[in-house]
């Protein structure tokens, strides 16, 4: 009887609680798969928390908040995960002063792996001094996931979330950001201002294979990108857009799909859809409306590519689908050959945009501002839609609803 008993001892889930860093290191260095380390209430400032764990997906380990929202981690706090199938949860970041509030890495070579990062939230409400760059998430690895977390009030220079990329990694990407809601953040006056970010110029011909569905984007005035794609094979879909002057750019990279979101101005300025640059994008099922945006914050914008293009700059339309989108009340509707560079003279091709439903009441169906041999139309109605609004906008239960 003593052996089968000391077995079920040793298989057990351990709860660890922790009342500090200091703890929280020590707990770190023994945790098994299915442990929890819980976090003790209160304000936890400056606190640098590390842990590299391996977990399965039956019995991940997790770190927790004794009450969801009463862990308060301020200043220069920051959590680092690394290792497979560890769970955050519950954690409040408050007026982050670090370069990042949470990492899914420790270091270059300790990468978060099919982790998941849950019902946290990080808020801001102090103006960063000037010249100050940080990020409130960093997506490193493969298969992760953040969900139903509230994010708003960033204020420094740079990207509220970036998922980033090696040209030397094997296994990464394939990331999912879902039920979130990202509030709001001001104007930064210059680029840098993006609340999402998928790779970047140097890495944006990779796949990344990401999926962003169900957010809420509130007020994310940022800068003209509010979503900035820089990866090849994202999907962006069913999302809500609310007053937010910018637009979910396709800046680099190829083969995306922007299916069925809501992009809902509120008659805010600025306020855009979607901008179109690279190959074989796909932008489908969609509602624009009460958008004031014009040029790069149209509706739905095309823009013109340059020949032999750096990795920077901007690449080519070709073979992107614009099919089954409405527009209601929207200053500016459907622009093509918009030119972000003096270089940009190349036009799309091989472009189909076909059963959209536009309304025309205040702006045109379309601006055309180049040749457009290359662009094939059909059943576009260019008449008032009787189309109502379909917004999907997520429940409120995240942590945002803490306060």
């Amino acid at each position: 009887m003593l052996l089968p008993l000391a077995f079920v001892v040793a298989a057990s889930a351990a709860q660890i609680p922790v009342v500090d860093a200091a703890a929280f290191a020590e707990a770190a260095k023994s945790v098994a798969a299915g442990d929890t380390i819980i976090l003790q209430d209160g304000t936890w400032a400056d606190a640098r928390l590390k842990i590299h764990a391996s977990g399965t997906a039956e019995k991940p380990v997790s770190i927790k908040a004794q009450t969801p929202g009463k862990v308060v981690l301020t200043g220069d706090s920051r959590i680092s995960v690394a290792g497979e199938h560890v769970v955050v949860d519950g954690l409040w970041f408050q007026n982050p002063t670090g370069e990042e509030a949470i990492e899914l890495r420790i270091d270059s070579d300790e990468l978060a792996r099919d982790c998941r990062v849950t019902n946290c939230s990080v808020t801001n409400e102090l103006q960063a001094a000037p010249g100050k760059s940080a990020r409130f998430v960093s997506i490193y690895g493969a298969r992760n996931r953040v969900d139903h977390c509230y994010i708003a009030g960033k204020t420094s220079e740079g990207t509220t979330m970036v998922v980033w990329l090696s040209n030397e990694a094997k296994d990464q990407g394939r990331h999912q950001i879902d039920h979130n809601h990202f509030g709001p953040r001001q104007k930064l006056g210059k680029n840098g201002g993006e609340t999402i970010r998928l790779g970047d110029s140097k890495t944006s011909m990779l796949t990344a294979a990401c999926v962003v569905e169900q957010n809420l984007f509130e007020k994310c005035d940022g800068e003209a990108e509010c979503i900035s794609n820089k990866s090849c094979g994202n999907v962006y879909r069913h999302n809500t857009f609310k007053g937010v002057s910018g637009t979910l750019t396709l800046r680099h990279g190829n083969k995306c799909i922007v299916e069925g979101n809501v992009f809902d101005g509120q008659g805010a300025k600025g306020t855009g859809g979607v901008r179109v640059i690279g190959e074989y994008h796909i932008v489908t099922g969609n509602h624009f409306e009460n958008l004031t945006g014009d040029d790069e914050r149209s509706a739905l914008c095309i823009m013109l590519g340059i020949p032999d293009s750096p990795a920077n700059g901007y690449f080519q339309v070709k073979h992107a689908e614009i099919r089954g989108n409405s527009f209601s009340n929207c200053e500016h509707n459907i622009l093509i050959g918009m030119s972000g560079d003096k270089k940009a003279t190349l036009p799309p091709v091989e472009t189909f945009i076909a059963d959209n439903q536009i309304d025309t009441i205040k702006g045109k169906a379309f601006e055309i501002k180049c040749a457009i041999n290359g662009v094939f139309t059909k059943n576009n109605s260019d008449k008032k839609s009787d189309q109502p609004r379909h917004s999907r906008i997520p429940e409120p239960t995240g942590p945002g609803w803490w306060k």
